[in-house]
C-alpha cells in the first residue's frame, strides 16, 4: 500500500481509495490491550491468543507475511487441558474504540468484528494435528471450537450493542479450500464447522447486521450449505481454482448470494497486460449482471508484486464497463 501511495501522490490509504473511486469496505473491531498486531481482524491477534508467530519475507524481501509457530495447544491430550489455557475473555476489549473508529466512515460501509473459527483452530492445534482432530479427537475439537465460539459470541454481541446501528457487516469466515480441493470433507465440515458458523449468522442477524463471508479456494460443494445458512457476500471468488469457474457460480447461486472478489491475482494482476486486467474486469461484470449482487475486487489480497498500472487499470475498467 505504501509503493500505491506513493506512486499515487496520495498521503493516506482512504486517499488512495478516492483516487481510485474504491467504495471501500472499511474493516474494523474493538481492540485488546494486550495485542502487539494492529490488525482488525480479531482471530490473527496471535499475540492474545497465544500463538507465536515469525515475519517470513518473500519477493526477495518485496513483501512479508505473518506465520504462526509453535501452536500452544499442540500437545493436549485432553478436554481438561483445553479449558485450563488461558483463554481470553469477551470483556477484555476496548468497545468504545470501535464507536469512535466507526464514526470516523459515515461514507463507507463497514465490517465490525471478525469470526473465523477453524482458522484459529488450526493455528492454537498446528495444521496437522487440527485436521487430526476431527477423526481422532473430536471431543477436543468440540471443546475448542464452542470455547472459541462463546468468547467470539460475546465480543460481537458487545461490538453490536456499542456500535451495531454504524455496523452493515459481521465478518463470518473460514478458510476452507485448497486450489484443487477442500481441506476436509464435506461431512467433517457439516459435523465440526457448518454449526459454529450458523450459530454466529444467526447472531449477526439478530443485530441487524449482514454476513460477509471469505473462504478460499476450491469451495463449490459446500456452497449451498454455507448459502443455507445465510452468508450474504461471498468473497473471494478464486475463479481459477478447482471447481469455482465463474459462469458456473453464477448459474448455480447467483440469485442467492452477492460475489465480492472475482478478479485473479494469481497471474492476471501481477503478471497480466492491462488490457489483460481490464478485459478480466469487463468479463466479471458480463458473467456476474444478472445476479443479485456483484462487487468488483481482486480474489484476494494484492500481492507486492503487482504493478501500479494493473491495480489503476482495474478500477478505471469498473468505471468503463460497470453500467452494462
Amino acid at each position: 500500500m505504501s509503493r500505491l501511495r506513493s506512486d499515487l501522490g496520495c498521503e493516506t490509504d482512504a486517499d488512495v481509495w478516492r483516487a481510485l473511486g474504491v467504495d471501500k469496505c472499511v474493516f474494523l473491531a474493538p481492540r485488546h490491550p494486550r495485542a502487539t498486531e494492529d490488525t482488525w481482524h480479531i482471530p490473527s491477534l496471535f499475540s492474545v491468543w497465544g500463538v507465536p508467530t515469525r515475519q517470513v519475507e518473500y519477493l526477495d524481501g518485496a513483501g512479508v507475511y505473518e506465520e504462526a509457530v509453535n501452536p500452544p495447544l499442540a500437545q493436549a491430550t485432553s478436554v481438561e487441558e483445553i479449558d485450563a489455557y488461558p483463554w481470553p475473555k469477551p470483556e477484555e476489549w476496548d468497545y468504545e474504540h470501535l464507536l469512535t473508529e466507526c464514526l470516523k466512515w459515515p461514507d463507507y460501509p463497514i465490517v465490525g468484528a471478525s469470526y473465523e473459527p477453524f482458522y484459529l483452530y488450526s493455528r492454537l492445534r498446528g495444521m496437522e494435528q487440527a485436521l487430526e482432530d476431527l477423526i481422532e479427537n473430536p471431543a477436543i475439537a468440540d471443546a475448542m471450537m464452542e470455547r472459541i465460539f462463546e468468547i467470539h459470541a460475546g465480543i460481537v454481541k458487545r461490538s453490536m450493542e456499542t456500535a451495531g446501528e454504524l455496523i452493515d457487516f459481521i465478518y463470518v469466515a473460514e478458510d476452507l479450500g485448497t486450489q484443487e480441493s477442500l481441506l476436509m470433507s464435506p461431512r467433517s465440515f457439516r459435523r465440526f464447522i457448518k454449526p459454529w458458523l450458523a450459530r454466529m449468522i444467526d447472531l449477526a442477524r439478530a443485530y441487524g447486521a449482514h454476513t460477509f463471508h471469505h473462504d478460499d479456494g476450491a469451495i463449490a460443494p459446500l456452497l449451498p450449505e454455507l448459502i443455507d445458512i445465510g452468508i450474504d457476500v461471498l468473497n473471494p471468488i478464486q475463479w481459477r481454482a478447482k471447481g469455482m469457474a465463474r459462469e458456473s457460480l453464477a448459474q448455480k447461486f447467483g440469485s442467492s448470494v452477492i460475489f465480492h472478489g472475482g478478479v485473479d491475482n494469481q497471474h492476471t494482476l501481477p503478471f497480466g497486460t492491462v488490457g489483460a486486467v481490464k478485459k478480466e474486469v469487463e468479463e466479471n461484470i458480463a458473467i456476474f449482471s444478472e445476479c443479485k449482487g456483484y462487487v468488483v475486487a481482486p480474489c484476494h489480497n494484492l500481492q507486492a508484486n503487482t504493478p501500479t498500472r494493473n491495480v489503476v487499470a482495474l478500477y478505471e475498467a469498473v468505471q468503463e464497463f460497470g453500467t452494462l
